[in-house]
């Protein structure tokens, strides 16, 4: 109760917060604005920092102030500057997502307590980091990033030009207990996936089963770089039409998850490098509750999903830009061009 209590404020903020036609840099700069010296050095880094490149969606000591050192005009601009970085279907699954901290500390029945008194299950511990200088002018970047969220932000131009690695987790997958029982975060990724396995033919899914068991979390965990991904499952040019439709459907439920211009970006990346270039691969049993594994995997696209833990009730998803993490493809073209000037 007393979490719930103190995330209040939290989830009316999310409900009022109102998103205007600013640029990103300018909302970032709002935010910067409303901190204290102290909380402002804790918020800042480099661009070039190595922190920035340092996800993870565990519950771990981060860098960066929390909800818990914001007070409420501080709370109002961070949401407002998430609110413009998602879309409303990610922004609300982040909230959702964040809502669930409750839920395991009350299943836990507070054994996890850390001697000092503190929870690891805390809606108020997601952490915000900025990158660089927030500018129309400069390339920067930003981080949302709590247990089982990780937003990898980089911008110029008041514009998103890199959102991964994003990941997003539900610890449960489906709530069995209190008046959320039922509730699924990550329904549709969880339902199109068996959707889609289960719509394949005998022949189809020899192609398509990689394996009789899910490895248990996703392959690429919190690594920096994309490696040693094989290029195995059906192809999506092997799918029947009603199947491709399916496929669509699994991976704009990732795509929509973007700040739409940003999505759109994405989305015509994925298509020129070719639709007919990605992969479903599956591991595992082909109905709930027990450890299932699925991913898309193409020349510039990654995504991983992963229900093994917990008896099959906890989720983990990633989605990798395999050329353009943390912006670092076109962040090489702006130097070299810087350079060759």
């Amino acid at each position: 109760m007393i979490i719930k209590n103190a995330v209040l404020f939290i989830f009316l903020a999310i409900v009022n917060v109102q998103c205007s036609a600013q640029h990103l840099d300018e909302k970032a700069n709002v935010f910067l604005n409303t901190l204290t010296p102290e909380l402002k050095s804790q918020a800042l880094f480099s661009l070039t920092d190595s922190e920035r490149m340092n996800m993870n969606y565990i519950p771990i000591e981060r860098k960066g102030p929390t909800f818990h050192d914001f007070d409420d005009k501080q709370k109002t601009a961070a949401l407002d500057l998430l609110k413009a970085s998602l879309s409303s279907q990610g922004y609300e699954k982040s909230r959702e997502i964040m809502d669930l901290e409750n839920i395991l500390f009350m299943m836990e029945n507070h054994t996890t307590k850390k001697p000092e008194g503190k929870s690891p299950r805390d809606p108020l511990n997601y952490h915000l980091c900025i990158f660089g200088n927030p500018s129309p002018n400069d390339f920067w970047g930003w981080r949302f990033e709590g247990h089982h969220i990780s937003l990898n932000f980089t911008s110029t131009n008041g514009k998103i030009v890199s959102s991964t690695p994003s990941f997003f987790g539900s610890n449960p997958g489906i709530v069995q207990i209190d008046e959320d029982k039922g509730k699924e975060v990550l329904k549709s990724e969880t339902d199109l996936g068996f959707k889609l396995i289960n719509s394949l033919t005998p022949a189809q899914l020899k192609v398509a089963i990689i394996s009789d068991v899910a490895p248990g979390d996703i392959i690429t965990g919190n690594k920096r770089k994309v490696e040693n991904i094989e290029t195995d499952g059906i192809q999506y040019s092997s799918l029947t039409a009603d199947q491709k439709k399916t496929f669509m459907d699994l991976l704009n439920v990732y795509m929509d998850n973007y700040e739409k211009n940003f999505a759109k970006t994405f989305m015509d990346k994925i298509k020129k490098a070719g639709i007919d270039n990605l992969y479903f691969a599956w591991s595992g049993v082909l109905k709930p509750g027990i450890g299932n594994y699925y991913r898309i995997y193409g020349p510039v696209l990654l995504i991983e999903y992963d229900n093994t833990q917990n008896h099959a009730n906890h989720v983990h998803t990633v989605v990798r830009d395999l050329t353009n993490d943390y912006g670092e493809d076109i962040l090489r073209e702006h130097y070299k061009e810087d350079h060759h000037k």
